[in-house]
């Protein structure tokens, strides 16, 4: 094997690499969006089902508040 197939093989396993980055990268960004999604949600059903708002909910664990 000569260097120019060796670099050429260097730069395929480096933009395979890349792609394999960027596609894993867009997978978890797109599950990180739906758990949001998801905890928003549950925080407006909690507040319609409790009356408290969404702010007071994450407070009362903090503060201690009831």
């Amino acid at each position: 094997m000569d260097s120019t197939s060796t670099n050429k093989d260097a730069w395929f396993q480096d933009a395979a690499a890349a792609q394999i980055k960027g596609e894993r990268m867009a997978r978890a960004e797109l599950l990180n969006g739906r758990v949001a999604m998801l905890g928003f949600v549950i925080g407006v059903l909690t507040e319609a089902l409790t009356g408290h708002s969404i702010l007071s909910q994450i407070t009362f664990g903090v503060l201690g508040l009831s």
